[in-house]
């Protein structure tokens, strides 16, 4: 290929020669030609050197080597921070015993009735592991972060071994009431930590590190990736039950069963993401709990031992274009009170009720923050503080109304 384009480019050379064209503008067409062979030479070899592929942007081999070194080391020094967390139970198991030991032959069988040869079980209790998950510590006196749902096992007992494999018995110090997180302690001291990130920085695209116990069998797994979408909503199953996790961050990192409740990292090795769950039913779809969405409930549990969110009480939809058009509303934005047969829209007793909302109100702000669609009302409610007094302004038959009322906990 590279021959043939040259002898093309010759006999053009030739060509103009015998042109007799100016000298200067011969001189220019040759200067031209001469760089054209030049460049596609090298933009041939350049092809086969990629492998037949054209490369992507301008990413030279030392800055893959240096973000390679930077993954490299985000695995180095965050791995020793990282946990297997298994659990395990006491369960009931039975023991098959034959009576008559003649029964388990064939030539005696047949000599002995079906009631001689019945098979008796004794029930008895085994110590077996029911699950395993990750976590990662975030003090260095053994205070450590994981899933509600790896602890979320009535009756179990748990265990943190760490990645030189020395094992910890660990006690549940707190499950958060709306996150798929928990917290729990080991004892000791020294223990490396992982910094905490800022999730409300990242950007799709952006390069990010899993770490975690693969399948309950291969710990401190590390898996690349990026950063696929941010603020998404799932359904998320474990075992019987389920719940609604909101606001995640989607990962292309690899993310397997057992991985839950290990760190998402960004390349600085701050942790940016709690891992806790992937689509069943495709590749390379996972899903991570943003950091800041439970940087509150770590402080409360270290002042407090406990975690508790502010409560309001009201069922609501976030006004649209399509549902200010269905509704005939006279607002663009805010959360407009609404319930259903089963569930009313004021919740009987709450701090809602008392300060006097009812069904169709639009609470537009709270505490002078307005309600849209990217901060909805849960989203404010939860940035405040159990038993803190808010004042609410809302839209009722063509007035504003601005009660002020006690925020409660909720349950």
């Amino acid at each position: 290929m590279e021959k043939n384009y040259r002898d093309f480019l010759v006999e053009k050379i030739k060509a103009i020669k015998r042109w007799r064209l100016n000298r200067r503008v011969s001189q220019l067409l040759i200067t031209v030609l001469v760089a054209a062979l030049a460049g596609g030479v090298a933009g041939f070899y350049g092809y086969s050197l990629a492998g037949g592929k054209l490369p992507l942007g301008n990413i030279t081999e030392k800055q893959e080597f240096a973000e390679d070194q930077l993954v490299i080391g985000v695995a180095e020094k965050s791995s020793p921070a990282v946990v297997s967390i298994v659990a395990t139970k006491d369960l009931q198991v039975f023991n098959q015993r034959q009576v008559n030991p003649f029964c388990s032959d064939p030539f005696f069988r047949q000599f002995f009735s079906d009631s001689e040869c019945r098979s008796t079980s004794t029930p008895q209790t085994q110590r077996q592991q029911v699950s395993a998950g990750s976590g990662f510590i975030v003090r260095s006196d053994g205070l450590l972060i994981t899933n509600k749902h790896v602890v979320d096992i009535a009756q179990a007992d748990f265990t943190v071994i760490t990645s030189d494999g020395k094992k910890y018995p660990a006690q549940v110090l707190a499950k958060d009431p709306l996150h798929d997180f928990a917290m729990l302690k080991i004892s000791g001291s020294g223990f490396p930590i992982l910094p905490l990130g800022d999730s409300g920085k990242l950007k799709i695209g952006q390069s990010v590190v899993a770490i975690g116990n693969a399948l309950g069998e291969f710990s401190n797994t590390v898996s690349r990736g990026l950063v696929s979408g941010l603020s998404r909503s799932i359904i998320a199953s474990s075992g019987s039950s389920s719940e609604r996790l909101e606001q995640l961050i989607q990962t292309d990192a690899a993310i397997n069963p057992g991985n839950s409740g290990g760190p998402l990292l960004n390349l600085r090795g701050e942790v940016i993401g709690i891992n806790t769950a992937i689509a069943q039913d495709a590749q390379n779809i996972g899903f991570a709990i943003p950091i800041d969405q439970v940087k509150a409930a770590i402080n409360q549990v270290s002042t407090q031992g406990r975690i508790s969110y502010p409560y309001l009480g009201v069922r609501y939809q976030m006004i649209t274009p399509e549902l200010k058009q269905a509704r005939s509303l006279k607002v663009d934005q805010g959360a407009l009170v609404s319930g259903d047969a089963q569930n009313p829209a004021v919740v009987p007793g709450s701090p809602a009720e008392r300060a006097g909302l009812r069904e169709g109100d639009i609470i537009l702000s709270i505490n002078g923050l307005n309600l849209t669609s990217e901060q909805d009302l849960a989203k404010v409610v939860q940035g405040l503080q159990v038993g803190q007094a808010v004042q609410i302004k809302l839209w009722r038959a063509d007035q504003t109304l601005t009660p002020v009322l006690i925020l409660g906990e909720r349950n």
